[in-house]
């Protein structure tokens, strides 16, 4: 298990539109996913991009779970891992909503903010053995989904944030406990 540092905002991968994968099969694809979902699960997150580990290619991964950021007390719907490769997103809803966002690359900052996303989304890709699948996805994991796109095209949550909700870990963890 290899755990990559997450490249924090303000490094030139964060803010670079990152290139399409060429070659699913190849050690170095291979070895990305792996970081990445290694990285991810030891951060605690519920989705990670290339970028966030240096990498500019155009792959994320996604596994809701419950984790230290999300609501403990709540029975959350969870959905597995999956492996997303030069994904792209062919529906979105004309419902949005907002709901509060994290960052691996804001994490040392401790920083969430209410960001405004589709409700749902369907999303075109490659999984990890090549295959081509389209997802549709509602709730966290269509908003997971976004984020995770937006890094791959060189977007931080924050640019899309409402900058008035901004609060930090302590007071997001707070308010989770509450809910």
């Amino acid at each position: 298990m290899i755990i990559k540092k997450t490249t924090q905002i303000g490094e030139k991968v964060i803010r670079s539109k990152a290139k399409k994968v060429l070659n699913i099969f190849s050690k170095s694809t291979q070895k990305t996913i792996k970081d990445l979902t290694d990285s991810m699960r030891d951060k605690d997150l519920i989705g990670m991009a290339a970028p966030q580990i240096g990498k500019s290619e155009r792959i994320f991964v996604t596994e809701v779970r419950k984790t230290k950021y999300r609501n403990r007390n709540k029975t959350r719907k969870s959905d597995p891992l999956r492996v997303f490769i030069n994904p792209k997103i062919t529906f979105s809803s004309k419902k949005e909503v907002w709901g509060f966002e994290g960052c691996g690359s804001v994490l040392s900052a401790g920083l969430f903010g209410k960001v405004k996303r589709s409700i749902s989304v369907e999303v075109k890709a490659f999984n990890e053995h090549g295959e081509n699948f389209t997802l549709k996805a509602t709730g966290l994991l269509a908003r997971v989904i976004q984020h995770e796109l937006d890094h791959i095209n060189g977007i931080v949550f924050v640019d899309r944030a409402d900058t008035k909700t901004f609060i930090g870990r302590e007071e997001h963890l707070k308010m989770n406990r509450k809910k």
